[in-house]
């Protein structure tokens, strides 16, 4: 049957449950190290503004927004989001979260060359996420091989976004827990938990990127037979 996808099963499905593992780890290691209060006594917000004070940063806002793990910076209106446990929270878990967004706060302000690139492929990778697999496989039961390809293409701009969002998040966490380190923010054995908890949500990148390369794979095999 032609619909009888064993390069889904073969390929796909392992990529998607270690994604799934990835996603249970960072969430059993937040709500472990959200438990842990700082001894320093620092909320999110307190931890975040430390770090645009070190990188001499004073145009960025940090608000509280809704959700859980919700946290982010939105470098478009230059502003830091943590959700209400990161924000006011002053668990370990809290102040690795708020570091790394304000890391990501630091790179955009250093002109960080891998957000550019990344800038760069958006556009492409948002409209392969949503029509280039469609597109590849009109391609195949028309079988029309430059359509073939140029879906290929497309699906494949979404795998280089997630590969070149790998080192961008590694950065913003390598920065976090530098200045985390540096000011005495947290102590030795409290910046070894929350690296952990950064470590964790790093994995769920890799898996991300894991089964889009798997997706990738799956999507020439399948078409591979009409692409002459």
């Amino acid at each position: 049957m032609i619909w009888y996808d064993y390069y889904y099963l073969i390929l796909v499905v392992p990529a998607l449950i270690i994604s799934g593992i990835a996603q249970w780890k960072v969430k059993s290691t937040y709500s472990k190290m959200s438990q842990m209060q700082n001894r320093r006594g620092l909320s999110g917000a307190e931890a975040a503004q430390r770090v645009l004070a070190y990188y001499g940063i004073n145009n960025v806002a940090i608000q509280q927004t809704h959700g859980r793990l919700s946290d982010h910076y939105d470098p478009r209106s230059n502003v830091i989001r943590l959700s209400p446990e990161v924000y006011s929270g002053r668990s370990i878990a809290s102040v690795g979260i708020a570091c790394h967004e304000a890391g990501h706060a630091a790179q955009h302000a250093q002109n960080y060359v891998p957000i550019k690139v990344r800038n760069l492929i958006l556009p492409v990778a948002n409209i392969g996420s949503s029509f280039g697999f469609i597109i590849a496989i009109l391609g195949y039961f028309l079988g029309f091989g430059m359509l073939i390809d140029i879906g290929i293409i497309l699906f494949a701009s979404v795998t280089v976004f997630q590969l070149v969002t790998l080192p961008i998040e590694f950065n913003a966490s390598r920065r976090a827990l530098n200045v985390i380190t540096e000011t005495g923010m947290l102590e030795e054995i409290e910046s070894e938990r929350a690296k952990q908890v950064l470590s964790a949500a790093a994995m769920t990148y890799v898996a991300a990127l894991l089964v889009s390369v798997m997706s990738l794979l799956r999507l020439i095999l399948r078409t591979r037979n009409r692409r002459n």
